[in-house]
């Protein structure tokens, strides 16, 4: 017989799982890897309720999944993640041909390897602030950081982010 915290649980993880898995990926790299880390937060939130006294539902459970995710990366005997992509809700356009689709999915697909191939510290912000539209302040309280350590990342991850995609335009078009 279900209660209703299992009720409130079951709503936030329908709420949420699609965002931790965002958080986690940022982290693993890796889709199987993200989805255990995911499965890993609920269990342990469903045991703990913590969720139930956080004031901040998505940075609590951004740094629930974030410090899973870790702790999962460094149990792995790898350590390496593969080359998954992001999944995201792409935003329709007024039927476009389909050589215009296979250009925005393949500069899509360039972008998130050139988000993939930054460093963790770099990467991680960048996703919070880009797909997830945590702001700086709420980034550092899921990593544990000063916010204007979080906004100097992110300025230094958009930064390395135009030089590779200046760079393979370059290349791309030479």
């Amino acid at each position: 017989m279900a209660t209703d915290a299992d009720a409130e649980f079951s709503a936030l993880v329908q709420r949420q799982s699609q965002f931790a898995f965002k958080v986690a990926y940022s982290v693993l790299l890796n889709s199987y890897d993200a989805e255990d880390a995911v499965q890993e937060t609920f269990l342990k939130l469903y045991g703990n309720r913590g969720w139930e006294r956080a004031e901040n539902e998505r940075a609590y459970l951004a740094r629930v999944v974030w410090r899973t995710a870790v702790d999962q990366k460094r149990r792995s005997s790898s350590g390496a993640g593969s080359a998954d992509s992001l999944v995201f809700n792409d935003i329709a356009s007024s039927h476009p041909g389909p050589d215009e689709r296979l250009s925005e999915a393949n500069q899509r697909a360039m972008v998130h390897v050139l988000i993939d191939s930054l460093a963790e510290e770099l990467r991680v912000p960048l996703v919070f602030s880009a797909f997830e539209d945590l702001n700086s302040r709420e980034i550092g309280e899921v990593l544990g950081i000063p916010e204007g350590t979080v906004r100097t990342r992110l300025q230094r991850a958009r930064q390395i982010l135009r030089q590779k995609l200046t760079s393979a335009k370059e290349t791309h078009y030479a």
